[in-house]
């Protein structure tokens, strides 16, 4: 029971961090909060940035590196 609180709370996408992220916000600020990205694609000037961790999801969409748009599942 240990091991598995343990790893429950090595998880960084909670919805107190999600909480956390605002529109307006820049990229390595979000990273500070939630950590690296599982996948990001990127189009001209716009990107689309996706943290996964079991069934949680963070979706970020950011233009000119700054957040647009924010986004979760399961949290």
């Amino acid at each position: 029971m240990l091991l598995t609180a343990l790893l429950s709370g090595c998880s960084k996408l909670t919805p107190e961090n999600y909480s956390k992220l605002e529109v307006g916000m820049e990229y390595a600020e979000v990273v500070k909060i939630i950590g690296q990205p599982a996948e990001c694609s990127a189009v001209l000037n716009a990107q689309s940035c996706q943290w996964t961790k079991g069934g949680k999801q963070i979706q970020v969409k950011l233009v000119a590196d700054k957040v647009v748009f924010l986004s979760s599942q399961g949290l």
